[in-house]
Order: structure tokens, then C-alpha cells, then sequence
């Protein structure tokens, strides 16, 4: 959003000059020269981040609050070296565990048993994911 400032000038100027350098336009007349500065400044807007909506993304992100939307986000991916646990953890999240430097992924292992599975490590380990048919 850009806003504009009009200004009438109720007088035949003698002649303008533009500096760019400078970023004015002067329109002279023959005793009483106007300079208008045309530099733009810029407005710096704080606000608190409970007061900025977003809309909802596919599944990932609910409307609600600019904060809010971090947490979830900040939610589904831990680099840790302990294994995150809570009633936050939701099967697809991702742990980079520091300590074995392994890419986890939280995922049911067998009927209602959800746990971090290695996904891709520094060294050869690595889990086979069963895509299903496609």
C-alpha cells in the first residue's frame, strides 16, 4: 500500500528543476521558490505478533494469530539431542537429534505405537518408509 501526497500549485512557476542527488523538485517563481522534498522515508509499524491474523494453509496452519502459527510450525521440528516428548508430538514431526547427528521422523512403528525413527544419519543407517501403492 503506497500513499500519496497531492500538491496544487496556484502559481505558474518560471521554470522546475529536479536534483536527483538530492531527491527535491523546486519550482521557482520569481521571488518565492518551493522545494519539496521527495525522499521517502520509511515507516517502521511495531506491533505485537497476537495482533497480525493469518489464514489457514491446507492442514498445516490454522487461522488464528502470527504467534500462534510460529508455535505450530516451531512445534513439528526439533533439533535437540534429547528426544522430544509431550502431547504436542504429531505423527510426520521431524527431530534432528545433535548427539548421534540423525534425522528423525515421528511415525507409527506398529498399531498405536508412535516413536522417532531414524530417517537419514551421517553414517549408513537409514529407515525404509513404506509409501504404500500409489
Amino acid at each position: 500500500m503506497s500513499d500519496s501526497i497531492t500538491i496544487s500549485v496556484t502559481e505558474t512557476p518560471t521554470y522546475v528543476t529536479v536534483d536527483e542527488t538530492n531527491n527535491t523538485v523546486t519550482l521557482n517563481q520569481s521571488d518565492n521558490p518551493i522545494t519539496i522534498d521527495t525522499t521517502l522515508s520509511l515507516v517502521r509499524v511495531s506491533t505485537n505478533s497476537d495482533d497480525i491474523s493469518v489464514s489457514s494453509y491446507r492442514d498445516i496452519i490454522p487461522g488464528g494469530t502470527l504467534t500462534s502459527a510460529l508455535q505450530i510450525l516451531a512445534d513439528q521440528f526439533y533439533r535437540q539431542p534429547e528426544e522430544p516428548t509431550g502431547s504436542n508430538l504429531s505423527e510426520g514431526d521431524l527431530w534432528y537429534d545433535t548427539d548421534d547427528d540423525q534425522l528423525k521422523v515421528y511415525r507409527e512403528t506398529s498399531s498405536n505405537v508412535f516413536q522417532f525413527v531414524p530417517l537419514a544419519a551421517a553414517t549408513d543407517t537409514m529407515d525404509n518408509l513404506d509409501g504404500g501403492q500409489f
